[in-house]
């Protein structure tokens, strides 16, 4: 009798620490698809401003250039990354290199560079990893001193 209360007992308490388990996974799952999700509206909103900013006729390279920045690093090769890469050539703005974490796995036709690599100067860094804009503009302004930019900020002050 003792032995079958210890098991029922065992198993109670190893089906309410599963189920416990459980939902961590699940909850840990909601959010990060909650990330997810708000980062993509983030980057879609930003393409969108960035569509209407190419409607009514402004430029980037424009832009930069009223503000002395003439050689420039891109942080973020991911899809915006790689579109301002595309917007910015045969302009007379320079890209320098990209910055991104996986440089090394990535195919651009600017040179790339890791976070450990050592960066030469430039005028400005464009961040397009908007959505961690404030945890990435802190990390490199203690690797460079130059202005960090949000692309996000630029095409909205276009």
């Amino acid at each position: 009798m003792k032995k079958q209360l210890i098991l029922m007992i065992s198993l109670v308490m190893g089906f309410a620490a599963g189920v416990s388990i459980i939902r961590q996974r699940e909850k840990k799952a909601k959010q990060k698809e909650k990330e997810m999700s708000e980062k993509h509206l983030a980057l879609f909103l930003m393409m969108n401003q960035w569509v209407q900013v190419k409607q009514e006729g402004k430029k980037l390279a424009d832009y930069l250039s009223e503000h002395g920045y003439k050689n420039i690093a891109v942080y973020g090769m991911s899809f915006a990354g790689e579109r301002l890469v595309n917007e910015l050539r045969g302009t007379d703005i320079h890209i320098s290199y990209g910055i991104d974490k996986q440089a090394d796995t990535l195919y651009s036709e600017i040179d790339l560079v890791s976070l450990e690599d050592e960066w030469k100067e430039v005028d400005a860094i464009i961040v397009t990893a908007i959505t961690f804009f404030d945890e990435i503009e802190k990390m490199l302004s203690q690797r460079i001193y130059c202005p960090i930019l949000s692309l996000e900020d630029i095409l909205y002050e276009i």
